[in-house]
């Protein structure tokens, strides 16, 4: 993969700066759980309705359709800027959101996708379970498909963001343990 920069980049990166210069939320993110998740979609909002939300999701659901490069170019500057931790938004913007891009229903698609990048959903991640940790290899959660239903058995610790989540990406096994 090439990840070099070329020439069709700059203006990109100038726009990324100014916009950053120009925009980038001075305020300090408060520590209740409540007025944080509030601070985290607000600033997720105005990311994406200037058009940073989603820079390399597709156009249909609310992205901007560019290159990972772009993307690497944002986070670039966002860090440069000194722009705020992405808080709540974490587990939606990237996880949940780019695994319902790759294997989700048109759906499903449809429901989530423009919704975490307007910052409208928060997402937690369900991966940790008791004796296992975070060695996903050693998970026991089972997942089985029922008509049109998902029946979950197990139990998940330490699910990042889960007191502030609407929804959760969660990770259970869906073969016997046995033919591992």
């Amino acid at each position: 993969m090439d990840v070099s920069f070329t020439d069709d980049d700059r203006p990109f990166r100038r726009e990324v700066r100014q916009w950053l210069h120009a925009d980038v939320l001075n305020t300090k993110r408060p520590q209740d759980f409540r007025d944080a998740r509030a601070w985290d979609m607000a600033w997720q909002r105005t990311q994406f309705g200037d058009g940073f939300g989603g820079i390399a999701w597709p156009c249909e659901y609310g992205g901007r359709v560019q290159p990972l490069v772009r993307e690497l170019i944002w986070y670039e500057e966002y860090a440069r800027e000194g722009g705020p931790d992405i808080g709540c938004g974490f587990v939606g913007i990237n996880h949940g959101g780019p695994t319902l891009i790759a294997r989700s229903s048109e759906v499903q698609k449809r429901r989530h996708l423009p919704r975490i990048l307007a910052g409208e959903e928060v997402w937690c991640q369900g991966f940790s379970e008791p004796g296992a940790g975070s060695n996903l290899a050693a998970i026991t959660t089972r997942g089985r498909v029922n008509g049109d239903e998902v029946v979950v058995n197990g139990q998940k610790i330490w699910i990042s963001f889960a007191h502030m989540a609407d929804f959760e990406e969660l990770l259970p096994r869906n073969d016997p343990l046995e033919d591992l």
